[in-house]
Parts: C-alpha cells; structure tokens; sequence
C-alpha cells in the first residue's frame, strides 16, 4: 500500500478527491486510488453527504457508486493481505467468526449488534455474549487483582504529588470541552498511564514496580499504536465524564476503585453502578457510558483494557492484526 496519495492536499474537495483517485486508477496506481476514493467518501460523509442517494447530487450518484465498490474490494484486500499470516498460523476453520467481523468492517454485510444498545464506533465482532456489565466469572484472575489493592493504592498515593506525571485524557481544550462537564469549579480528568495507545511508560512503570508486575500478568490487549491504555484515572470533584461510546466489543474495561468518595458513579447501557474500592467491575464500553464524582475529595480508579473474554487466542490474534491494518490505511489515506 501506498504511503500517502500523491496530490491529496487538504484543501481538496471530495469531488476533486474522485476526480484524483479516477487519475490515479487510469494511470495503474490501484493503491494510491484506493486511498483517494476512501478519502473522498470519508470526508464527504462526514459531512452529511454520500450516505444514499438522497443525500448525492444525482450526477454524482453513478461515481460515488463506483467508489464505494472499489473502496470495499480494495480494503478487503488490503486486510485480506495483513491477515495472511494470521490464517497460516490458526487455520480458516479457527477464524470463522472474524470472517464475519471482517465482511461488517469493509461493508459486506450490515452491522447487527447482538443488543442494539451496543454501537462501537469502529470494530463490532459478532457472536460474543452482549450485556453492558460483564459477569465476575468470566475473569479468574480478578479476584487476585482486587487483593493487590491496599499495595497499588500505596503506589498511587506515592505518585499522586508528581504532577509533571499527570496526562489530560483529553488532550485539546475543544475535546475536553465536548467530554467533560463541571460544576462549581472547572472540570478535570487526567490520567497518570502505565500504557497510552499502545506505548508503554517507562518511567512510570519504574515508580509503581508492585502495580506495574500485576499488570503484567494480566490479558491486556496488545495493538500496535493503540492498545492497551491503562492508568491511574484521576477525577476531581465536580467532574462529569459525558455519555459517550468505546470502539469495539473485542475489549472490556476493567475499573479498580482505589480513592471513591460519596456520591460517584458510573452508569453504562443505563445501568447504574456505584464504585466501592477495592470491588472491580468489567464492562462493555461499546455501550454509550458515563461517569461522575459529585463528592467532596477526588476519585481514582486503576483503569485497564483486557481482551473480551469470550474470544479465542486465534481471534484475539486476528483482531489485534487487523485493527492495526485499519490504523496504518486511515494513516495512509490522510482521514
């Protein structure tokens, strides 16, 4: 695949995005084609257009239509490539399931989420058990992480006064602005991170050593330049986290409460769930969720992603493999 599409400047209409691509196409260069033609539907659909024939001029409709045929030919491919090694390491048989998730991603078949609550914004896999709490049963290991809690939160109060450590989870003011809602004072969520997007923090690691060994024992999901994220997630009083949606099912979100004052909660799928610390809870963030801390003191929970765990190694592996493609085409593609 192409690094980037030759000529796709910003200020490039969707329109003139089609016409580059159909260039690119006449002159044998199927992979920056590809590329522009996806740019194109993106940034259009983004704004409200492309999305039926109502909504594309009608001497648009035939291109557009073209378009989107060569985008999901184009992209199964591309994945189709990625996943190779995948499939010679597992089998096909291992990964039926995926092939279905994969179909959904590039367009085959429509998304039908097992509980139309369930919305992720990028990756839906189907099949796996849907309810916007997880069952303490499925994690053998969580009982072991809720006796570590007196040792992790020691860490956290040792690291709580280094501020240079601390990361807006939001990271601009117009995010933060969309995400967060306060009260009497400005809102705040910050994060001290074991693993951002996928990177580990060293240094970090190195000032929470029992936290840090815990974690590793632990089924995190590991993606290139995505996943995990793990922290210490720091909410002050005042501080509310807005509804909003995770993106995929492969992942649960596992919460610690170590610090939780009065009146704060979490609500996910409409179900409340009030912290107790040292008690986990696993949820399914795909589901819209938000979180408050109406008390008088800040909360802290130690949040981490783990893999669903209703998903075989060989999926796991599938997904990690594919989620990564999908970040190097967006990448490629300028979206």
């Amino acid at each position: 695949m192409a690094d980037a599409v030759q000529g796709s400047g910003p200020n490039l209409t969707p329109e003139a995005r089609l016409e580059l691509a159909r260039s690119l196409e006449g002159r044998q260069q199927p992979g920056d084609a590809l590329l522009a033609y996806y740019r194109a539907i993106i940034e259009s659909q983004r704004q409200g257009h492309w999305l039926s024939k109502a909504t594309t001029p009608p001497a648009l409709i035939e291109r557009v239509a073209y378009a989107m045929r060569y985008v999901k030919a184009g992209r199964r491919r591309v994945f189709g490539q990625a996943l190779e090694p995948v499939v010679a390491r597992h089998g096909r048989q291992a990964l039926a399931r995926f092939d279905e998730c994969l179909a959904i991603q590039v367009g085959e078949r429509n998304l039908q989420p097992a509980d139309p609550r369930q919305q992720p914004s990028i990756l839906y896999f189907p099949g796996l058990p849907a309810a916007p709490y997880f069952n303490r049963s499925v994690f053998p290991w969580l009982g072991n992480l809720e006796r570590e809690t007196g040792a992790i939160r020691d860490e956290l109060m040792a690291v709580m006064p280094r501020a240079e450590r601390s990361e807006r989870v939001f990271v601009t003011d117009e995010a933060e602005s969309l995400g967060l809602k306060g009260g009497e004072t400005a809102p705040s969520w910050n994060g001290f991170y074991f693993y951002r997007h996928g990177e580990r923090r060293d240094e970090n690691h190195a000032l929470c050593p029992r936290t840090s060994a815990i974690l590793e024992t632990l089924p995190l999901v590991r993606i290139r330049e995505h996943a995990p994220e793990v922290m210490f997630s720091v909410l002050t009083p005042g501080t509310h986290i807005l509804p909003h949606r995770g993106v995929t099912n492969t992942r649960v979100v596992c919460h610690l409460p170590l610090i939780v004052p009065d009146d704060c909660a979490l609500v996910v799928g409409g179900e409340r769930h009030a912290w107790r610390e040292g008690e986990a809870v696993a949820f399914d963030d795909t589901y819209e969720h938000e979180a408050w801390n109406r008390g008088n003191r800040t909360r802290v929970v130690l949040i981490v992603d783990v893999w669903n765990p209703h998903l075989s190694e060989a999926e796991r592996d599938a997904v990690a493999v594919l989620v990564a493609a999908l970040g190097d085409f967006n990448k490629a593609a300028g979206v």
